[in-house]
Order: C-alpha cells, then structure tokens, then sequence
C-alpha cells in the first residue's frame, strides 16, 4: 500500500506537469475534421475550464494526505489503481489530443470510467473532504469533458449535426450524472461539477445557439432538482 501511495503521488504530480510541457490545448483543431465547425456548441465556454486548477490543486492534496497520514489505509487504497490509471492517461492526453482527436476521444472515455471506478469505491464519509470530493470533482468534469470529445468528433466526422451531437451528449451527460450521483448522495461535488460544466454550455450558446443552451439548461435544472432531493432526504434522516 505504501508503494501504490507513493506511485499515486509521483502520478499525480506528472499529471499536474502535463500542462506546462505541452502546447496550450483550446479545443481540438476545426481543420483535422472533414466537417469544419469552428465552434462546436457542446463545447462550454472557456471560463469553465478554470475549474481545472481546483482540481489540480485537490488531486494534489489527496495524494499528499494519502501518502503523508494514510499510506496503510484500506479505505484509500481502494481508489488508488484506478485512479493510477486514469492519471497516467491524463497525462499523455494533452499531447495526445494536439494531432488526433479520435484517439484522444478513446483516451478521454477510459480516463472517465477509471476516475468514476475510484470515485465509487471511495468511502463518502471517511476523510470525505480529503478522499472522495476530490475524486468527486475530477470524475464529474471528466463526465462532461468526454461528453464533449465525443460530441465534438461526432460532428466532425459528419456522424451528428453539430445540434444532433450537442443534443445527444447532453442527454449522455445528464443520464450518467444522475446514475452516479444516486450511487453517492452523499457527495454533492459531483453534481455540482456537472452543473458548473453545463452552465458553461449555456453560455456559450446563449446567442449562438439557443436551443442547445435551453436543453443544457434543463439538464442543469434536474441535476439541481436531483441535489436538492438528497440534501433534503438526508436532512429528514438525521
């Protein structure tokens, strides 16, 4: 257990390094696609992405807290594998995605199953601020991040219209979430993280495309509803 906190570290810390040796990534580029969309509009405006440093910054504090004071613990070498995994992807993903975005798309979906595997085998309650809100965070932007890869590369190739793939990622987003949110309702950073991304949705398409920004919207509302519920539920139990 002691190594896997140690690996865990090192990874993290490649992981958080990753941008500073790449190419600054702003979105896959229009002109590799058969169908160019210069602005594809499952994509959130770019504000949304400085939720990136919050994450960066509790990923850190999880893997120096685990390796400082819980090296031995089962309860958080649970996560530790997957989420070995998942970063070791983030980390080859910015170089990744500068010239193919299809691989990156793979990449990006595998990135999301192993965050969510170690974010549903953490425990809520134990060390929950330190262990599973920051799993939480990085699993919920990678559920909307792959969302968007996804959507972007389906419009791309001409699979979708840029609306038909804006749509159907919205409706991808908000199912997952909801499945997952359901399995921890004790730990709302999830939906929120959600939430925050599909805002960003919303205010990119506000004027350029409203009716992407009304779906998200909606998708926003229920997660919002679906929050709302568990803290009211636990409320009542307590």
């Amino acid at each position: 257990m002691t190594l896997r906190s140690l690996v865990l570290l090192v990874f993290t810390l490649a992981f958080g390094a990753a941008p500073f040796l790449t190419p600054p990534f702003t979105g896959y580029d229009p002109q590799i696609f058969p169908v160019v969309i210069d602005r594809p509009s499952i994509q959130p405006a770019g504000y949304a992405f400085a939720i990136w440093s919050v994450i960066y910054l509790w990923l850190f504090a999880h893997a120096g807290y685990g390796f400082w004071k819980r090296a031995h613990s089962l309860d958080w070498d649970a996560t530790r594998v997957p989420l070995i995994l998942s970063l070791g992807l983030g980390t080859l993903w910015l170089w990744i995605a500068a010239w193919a975005p299809v691989l990156a798309t793979l990449a990006i979906i595998a990135m999301l199953a192993t965050a969510l595997a170690a974010f549903l085998l953490s425990d809520e309650f134990y060390d929950r601020w330190l262990l599973s809100a920051p799993l939480a965070i990085y699993a919920g932007w990678l559920s909307a991040a792959a969302a968007v890869s996804t959507g972007v590369v389906a419009a791309g190739y001409g699979i979708l219209t840029d609306t038909e793939a804006a749509f159907a990622m919205l409706a991808f987003v908000l199912a997952l979430s909801t499945a997952v949110q359901l399995l921890r309702p004790e730990m709302p950073v999830y939906g929120l993280t959600v939430i925050w991304a599909l805002i960003g949705v919303i205010v990119a398409n506000a004027t350029a495309n409203p009716l992407v920004a009304l779906v998200a919207a909606g998708a926003a509302a229920a997660m919002a509803a679906l929050l709302a519920w568990q803290w009211k539920r636990q409320r009542r139990s307590r």
